[in-house]
């Protein structure tokens, strides 16, 4: 039978099947051949011997935390307390890009922005907006619980960015401690590692302690650029552009046009310089 695993504890693993939750173990030669399932992963099981025998291949992975077969990312922005932060913003989108997630960003602390402020980050955002990314405000409950269904989603962003206050409004009965990066659903804060899935308005959402790794150490310099899904727009007269020290390169020519976010850009050369 082909069910997900929504949680690992120890060498158990929480396989769900049509409303059930079945503890199972993987068959012995998952370890011979270093195969390590994941929560998220679709597998086969027998829920007779309570064994895992096959792990399905996954849409996507990530390190840390280890998890899989993610659909997309509420990547939660504060506007203040923290400070929005283009540098951390551009870091999740090229990371969620790059694991093939969809990035939905979420911003939060409208309410508390200064206008003049308020308007020069709508600017930024705008941009975002025109280059195909969607835009939402954690003022928007109703839409935020329609993007989930049939998705599996995560939520991640900031420090203090209000992560389990959108998690509160979602659903008060998870009753999270605000003020914490935390997305350990009525549990306060985290005291484990353990990755659970958990069904909400007809989707899941992944309860993690957060995306720890937000470096591109298992990509190439090569793979960054496409990323920055804008830069795929523009057709260099090469292909192996690296858009830094060619003369002829489109997008730098689109940057000096403002065609191109210069935040944006420049975000790209140092995620690049920052790699090994």
């Amino acid at each position: 039978m082909k069910g997900q695993i929504i949680k690992i504890i120890s060498d158990l693993h929480y396989v769900s099947f049509q409303g059930e939750v079945y503890p199972c173990k993987c068959r012995g030669i998952f370890r011979k051949e270093h195969i390590t399932p994941l929560v998220g992963d679709y597998v086969l099981f027998s829920k007779d011997k309570n064994l895992i025998e096959e792990i399905l291949p996954r849409k996507n992975e990530f390190y840390r935390p280890r998890v899989s077969n993610i659909d997309q990312a509420f990547i939660i922005t504060s506007l203040v307390h923290p400070d929005f932060s283009l540098n951390l913003l551009d870091k999740l989108l090229v990371l969620m890009e790059l694991h093939h997630v969809k990035p939905i960003i979420c911003i939060t602390k409208e309410d508390v922005t200064e206008p003049l402020l308020k308007e020069k980050i709508n600017q930024y955002l705008d941009y975002y907006k025109k280059i195909g990314y969607f835009v939402v405000s954690n003022q928007e409950i109703d839409e935020i619980r329609g993007l989930l269904k049939n998705k599996t989603s995560v939520f991640t962003g900031q420090t203090g960015a209000g992560k389990s206050t959108l998690l509160n409004k979602l659903n008060p009965e998870w009753n999270l401690e605000t003020g914490e990066v935390s997305l350990a659903l009525g549990r306060g804060r985290h005291t484990t590692r353990v990755v659970e899935l958990f069904e909400l308005f007809g989707g899941k959402v992944m309860d993690t302690p957060g995306f720890s790794s937000l470096d591109f150490y298992e990509y190439r310099k090569e793979d960054i650029k496409h990323g920055f899904i804008e830069f795929d727009y523009y057709s260099c007269p090469f292909k192996d552009c690296s858009h830094t020290k060619e003369k002829e390169c489109v997008v730098k020519e689109a940057v000096r046009s403002n065609n191109i976010l210069d935040s944006r850009y420049h975000n790209y050369l140092s995620f690049i310089e920052g790699m090994k």
